[in-house]
């Protein structure tokens, strides 16, 4: 595939204006992201996890059976926060490393900027993973009047500690906090929530770091799961369980403050749930991944299900990228199951349009509004949905086709049709050739457009692993993998 970069068009996308009537009712906003949920562990999606709290926002509202994020954290998280898709700005591949020193471009207007400048309060409680080596690329200094949480990756949920060091901060401030992760962010939510008056309209990202490993829960909530056998998988469900305990108090407290009519909840996982050890813990070798509370090694089964789908956390298969969804507004939106294909960055500019809020002229959105699609089930406004596409493998999909690319020799095309084979185990490029030079042409014409990947330029042996993920979503490697990562932070202000 040839790789070569061009200008970007300016009519690739369009900046949305508000509707009619969206200052008369600019909702509260509330985007919760789970991290590496898998898609068959919540309870409406007939999985074996206590989800009471989530199933009953996902059953009243709108279900989004066909919603994409990206294969793995930073990306995802980067399509939410622009609305664009991360190859456009280079954080296509991989994460962001705790030794590595960049970040989302500044130049990327942000969500919670966007937001800001129309006149919401915005506050984040969670994991960033958006740059952390340079207080620049820090939450309050991208949008966010208000965070508490961490910037890098994992970290250890009762200490908050990664490499050492903690992560784990208040507006600019470490702090050291007893505590279990998922309920302090709980908590944190509840009292932001209470704080507010209803007059000015408010934006609040929930960024679970659950149930993302190291796989560690409170025992008494891990007990409620003594009749799963395996050991990691019963403390996964756990993590997921807290999760949902800590939703139902959010709701609770909306309902408290008579907020909640007026108050639209998103909820996703960022990607897949991952299904292979290499994807599990980041850059950590096999002894520290096993000897740690709740490690796992690298060549090991990680406890996540993304039935029927094939494939986890770091692959394009739809098990890696095709996640949990929903959004729920009573005052708006009736419930249905939407199988339209969707995608991370159709937030922003749906949000944008609700609150009255704008783009940018110079970085226009991949992302369409799919408010119709929402309210009143109308086909996606997407023609086509760039899954991602990286220097050495990509997927598109457009309709009920999705196309799979490895550029790595020996080359190789998938081809798929998702309404009737969603598992993937069939390739039937040779029977559609006009619809692989469709989708062909559609996704060289994004690899053209594409920035060079940051994580590529950081780390440029272990191109030729990663593209394997494509063709082996369950693939190993050895210790030598992934190096040993020393995590840098700048000192708190």
């Amino acid at each position: 595939m040839n790789f070569r970069l061009i200008t970007l068009a300016a009519v690739s996308g369009l900046l949305f204006t508000a509707p009619v009537n969206a200052q008369e009712s600019r909702p509260n906003i509330i985007f919760i992201m789970a991290d590496d949920l898998g898609n068959a562990d919540l309870g409406y999606r007939g999985g074996e996890v206590k989800t009471p709290n989530i199933d009953k926002l996902a059953n009243e509202g709108v279900r989004l059976e066909s919603y994409y994020g990206e294969p793995v954290c930073t990306p995802s998280r980067a399509a939410l926060m622009t609305g664009r898709y991360p190859m456009r700005y280079g954080l296509q591949t991989l994460v962001i490393f705790p030794s590595h020193t960049y970040g989302l471009p500044m130049d990327e207007r942000t969500l919670p900027q966007a937001l800001k400048d129309a006149g919401y309060k915005t506050l984040m409680v969670g994991k960033w993973h958006l740059g952390h080596a340079d207080r620049k690329y820090w939450p309050q200094n991208r949008g966010f009047d208000y965070f508490y949480g961490n910037v890098v990756g994992e970290v250890e949920y009762f200490t908050r500690e990664r490499g050492g060091l903690i992560d784990w901060q208040r507006n600019g401030t470490f702090l050291k906090e007893h505590g279990y992760y998922t309920d302090l962010i709980g908590d944190d939510a509840v009292k932001l929530i209470d704080q507010q008056d209803g007059k000015a309209p408010f934006f609040l990202y929930f960024a679970s770091l659950a149930p993302h490993a190291p796989y560690q829960a409170p025992q008494s909530v891990i007990d409620q799961y003594k009749n799963v056998p395996d050991k990691l998988r019963r403390t996964y469900m756990a993590m997921i369980t807290v999760l949902d305990t800590q939703v139902g108090r959010v709701v609770a407290e909306l309902d408290r403050k008579g907020l909640r009519d007026n108050t639209i909840i998103l909820f996703a996982s960022d990607n897949g749930g991952a299904t292979s050890g290499l994807f599990a813990q980041g850059a950590k070798s096999n002894e520290e991944r096993r000897t740690e509370e709740g490690g796992i090694g690298q060549g090991e089964k990680a406890p996540a299900s993304n039935a029927p789908f094939s494939g986890g956390k770091g692959s394009l298969r739809e098990g890696g990228v095709r996640v949990p969804a929903f959004v729920n507004w009573p005052a708006k939106l009736k419930p249905r199951v939407v199988s339209e294909p969707l995608h991370m960055v159709d937030v922003m500019p749906t949000l944008l349009a609700l609150a009255g809020g704008k783009g940018s002229a110079d970085h226009p959105f991949d992302g369409k509004d799919m408010w119709q699609t929402l309210s009143d089930g109308a086909p996606s406004p997407n023609e086509d949905i760039l899954i991602n596409v990286e220097a050495f493998r990509g997927a598109v999909r457009k309709g009920d086709w999705k196309l799979l690319r490895i550029a790595l020799l020996p080359g190789k095309t998938l081809l798929f049709n998702i309404a009737t084979d969603p598992g993937e185990t069939t390739n039937v490029a040779d029977q559609n050739p006009e619809i692989v030079r469709d989708l062909d042409a559609r996704l060289l014409a994004y690899a053209k457009q594409q920035e060079p990947s940051l994580w590529i330029k950081a780390q440029p042996a272990f191109v030729g692993v990663q593209g394997k993920t494509i063709l082996d979503p369950d693939f190993d490697i050895d210790d030598s993998g992934l190096p040993k990562e020393k995590m840098r932070l700048p000192d708190s202000k």
